[in-house]
């Protein structure tokens, strides 16, 4: 009897794992001809014994699903099982992102000192309070101790209180135990994205996405999911509902504020039902909020981890004070722990100069009052360029201004090749940040993005004028 009941239960369990790679060929996640896992990493990611992953397999091949593939392992069979996909929401779904190569290329040529740098993804330096940042500095280092030398994981105690502080003026509870101070926000970005996923796992971004996104998921050998996002709406969460429902996702990094490089922002309909599709399929959210302070109107739309405390909220001072800081942080909840520990091994700790420096900043309440005028300068050297390429650009050439920051939006004709533009832009002193930087595919070669957080002067005024030369050169020679 107890063998019987043993052959009955590894029956069971080949059978359960063979309908479980069957549903999923089916919803897509495993493409005709799309290599399956080994044996032995099926084994290791299901807990199954080898024997009952073997004839899970051989049940699926004599089913006609997958084909054995000599000294190659199995891969899926041109199935017509599959059900056709067109009724489904366009996603484009990468295995392999390979971006850097050309991201460094173009963010290298913008570090030119005598380029008008459009394509920078950051702001006008001047803005920033450098004179202020500097006292504060130089009161750090003249009682600066040998114990406040090296500040290990989470930070600068004194940092964490007010960046708390500045989280409870918006009515959110997060205490300082949970904040763990990084090295801008894309360390503290890739380090919560390294905390929730293996490589291999499957990562939800939009599309087109911060590059930074893309590069942290190549480094990772992580595989791409791209939901389409728009100028208007943001998001498309049937196209993310359809994402969550078709594939293993272990973590979506998303900016629901001021998105990079569109600049639109999630409405408050849309940020619920985001925060309900994560809860349903138990899916962790990366939030970039980098741009949260740079909003237009009078009030800051709240963070997504206002909602949920389970969101590890990402931010620095990089966009807002400045960009030489390099401080930013997470507000990771249980996971600060984790987070700490990937910290202790990569970059051990953030400047401990910085952090003190940047603590006794805020306590002077000076940054309240320079982020208000912040605010009003950008919004009204983004309406300056806004109007004059819209005046300069050919009808066939879209601005979307999106809602906060300083970045524009534009898209060419389809049949156009933004990098053909910033190569020629580029060999007149100019940068634009083109559309291939955010997205594993071709879908955005047509678009770009440009800085307009610089001064309206008769030096950015003579780029724009040339920009739009070479654009109307393009499109009359397509």
């Amino acid at each position: 009897m107890k063998t019987a009941g043993w052959r009955c239960e590894v029956t069971s369990k080949y059978r359960r794992l063979a309908r479980q790679l069957q549903g999923q060929i089916e919803n897509g996640v495993w493409q005709p001809g799309d290599k399956l896992p080994s044996l032995r990493e099926t084994v290791k990611q299901s807990g199954f014994s080898l024997m009952t992953v073997l004839n899970a397999y051989q049940l699926l091949e004599s089913q006609g699903w997958i084909l054995a593939q000599p000294q190659s392992g199995y891969r899926v069979a041109p199935c017509q099982h599959s059900p056709a996909n067109l009724a489904r929401p366009a996603l484009h779904a990468a295995e392999a992102v390979d971006v850097n190569a050309f991201i460094f290329n173009v963010l290298q040529s913008g570090q030119q000192p005598d380029c008008v740098a459009f394509g920078s993804a950051f702001p006008d330096a001047s803005l920033f309070p450098q004179e202020q940042l500097a006292r504060s500095l130089g009161r750090v280092a003249r009682h600066l101790t040998p114990d406040q030398q090296l500040v290990l994981p989470p930070g600068c105690a004194e940092l964490r209180r007010a960046i708390a502080r500045r989280y409870a003026a918006r009515g959110m509870e997060v205490t300082p135990e949970e904040i763990v101070i990084t090295s801008g926000a894309l360390e503290a970005l890739n380090l919560s994205l390294q905390t929730l996923t293996r490589p291999g796992d499957w990562v939800v971004v939009e599309a087109p996405a911060f590059y930074g996104a893309l590069q942290a998921i190549e480094r990772l050998q992580l595989k791409a999911l791209a939901v389409p996002a728009d100028v208007t709406a943001g998001l498309d969460l049937d196209a993310l509902a359809d994402a969550l429902g078709r594939y293993p996702v272990k973590a979506c990094w998303l900016m629901s504020h001021c998105q990079n490089p569109l600049g639109v922002s999630l409405g408050v309909q849309s940020r619920s039902r985001l925060l309900a599709l994560l809860r349903e399929h138990q899916v962790p959210l990366i939030e970039d909020d980098v741009y949260m302070e740079l909003y237009d109107g009078e009030r800051a739309p709240l963070p997504l981890r206002a909602q949920d405390p389970g969101v590890l909220h990402c931010s620095s001072f990089s966009k807002t004070l400045a960009t030489g800081l390099r401080i930013g942080w997470v507000s990771a909840g249980k996971r600060a722990p984790d987070i700490q520990r990937l910290q202790l091994m990569s970059t051990l700790s953030t400047s401990a100069p910085m952090q003190l420096a940047l603590a006794d900043y805020l306590a002077s309440h000076h940054y309240d009052r320079h982020l208000r005028t912040l605010r009003r300068v950008l919004q009204q050297r983004k309406q300056r360029f806004y109007e004059a390429l819209c005046q300069l650009l050919p009808a066939q050439v879209r601005v979307d201004p999106g809602t906060g920051g300083y970045f524009l939006w534009l898209s060419l004709p389809e049949s156009m090749d933004a990098t053909r533009l910033y190569h020629l832009a580029l060999a007149e002193g100019i940068t634009i940040a083109p559309g291939r930087m955010f997205a594993a595919g071709e879908q955005f070669r047509h678009c770009f993005r440009l800085n307009v957080s610089l001064p309206w002067n008769a030096r950015t005024e003579a780029a724009v004028g040339r920009l739009s030369v070479l654009i109307r050169a393009l499109i009359s020679g397509c």
